[in-house]
C-alpha cells in the first residue's frame, strides 16, 4: 500500500512539473497540440502545417491579436485588469464572459482539457504567467498561429489558409485575414469564406481599431508591425 502510494505521489509531482519543463523545451522546439492529439488518437482526420511567425502575412498576426487579445504585448499572459472588470460584471449579476488571454489559450492548447471549469483556471492562470516569462512574446504568438482551431479538424493558420482560400498563410489579404482571425472565436461554425452578418460586424471592429491602435504591436518584430 506504501508503494502504491509513492507511485501516485510520484504520478501527481510528474503531472505537475511536467508543463513547466515542456515549456522551456517548447521555447525551440515545436510543440503537439492536445486537440491535435486527441483526434490522432481516436482515429480522426487532423489537417495542420506548421509555419515559422515569418511566414505568415503581418495582417494576419496583427488581425488576431487585436481581435483575440489587444493587450497581448502589455501583460504578463494574465490580464489582471480584464479579469476585475470580468468579475466585478459577474459580482454585478452581469452576463457571465472569459477573459482569457492568448498566452492563456496557449496553455489551453497545449497542456489542458478542453471542458471550461474553476479547476482548468487554475491551473492555466500559473502556467500562463511562467509561460509569459520564459517565452518571448514573438514565440508565445507563434505557437497560437500554428495550434488554434480555425474550422472543424482544421488547426494552424498555413492550414486554414490552405483550405479556405488555397493560398499560403504568407500570401493572406488583409480581409482574408480579418476573416480568419474573427473565425477564432467558433470555429466550429463560422466559415472564413462566407462570414455572417455577426462575423462582418467583427471584421469591421477589428479594422477600425487597427487603425486606431497600432501601438498594439510594440512587442513583435518590426516587420510585422503595422
Amino acid at each position: 500500500m506504501r508503494r502504491l502510494l509513492k507511485i501516485l505521489v510520484l504520478c501527481v509531482v510528474l503531472a505537475v512539473i511536467a508543463p513547466f519543463l515542456l515549456t522551456m523545451l517548447y521555447t525551440i522546439v515545436n510543440p503537439p497540440a492536445m486537440p491535435v492529439l486527441r483526434r490522432e488518437l481516436a482515429g480522426r482526420s487532423v489537417a495542420q502545417e506548421w509555419v515559422r511567425l515569418d511566414a505568415i502575412a503581418p495582417a494576419a498576426v496583427q488581425a488576431v491579436i487585436m481581435a483575440e487579445d489587444a493587450r497581448f504585448c502589455l501583460h504578463y499572459g494574465v490580464d489582471l485588469a480584464q479579469m476585475r472588470i470580468v468579475i466585478n460584471d459577474a459580482l454585478e449579476g452581469g452576463r457571465p464572459r472569459g477573459a482569457s488571454t492568448l498566452t492563456m489559450q496557449t496553455v489551453k492548447n497545449l497542456f489542458l482539457w478542453p471542458q471550461r471549469d474553476y479547476l482548468r483556471k487554475a491551473v492555466e492562470l500559473p502556467l500562463a504567467v511562467y509561460m509569459d516569462f520564459v517565452m518571448r512574446k514573438r514565440r508565445i504568438i507563434e505557437i497560437y498561429l500554428n495550434v488554434a482551431q480555425f474550422g472543424p479538424a482544421i488547426y494552424g493558420i498555413e492550414a486554414a489558409a490552405q483550405h479556405y482560400f488555397d493560398r499560403p498563410a504568407a500570401a493572406l489579404t488583409r480581409e482574408q485575414a480579418l476573416a480568419l482571425a474573427t473565425t477564432l472565436p467558433a470555429p466550429s461554425v463560422r466559415d472564413p469564406r462566407k462570414p455572417g452578418r455577426r462575423q462582418r460586424a467583427a471584421m469591421a471592429h477589428v479594422t477600425r481599431e487597427l487603425d486606431r491602435a497600432p501601438w498594439v504591436f510594440t512587442c513583435l518584430p518590426e516587420g510585422i508591425r503595422p
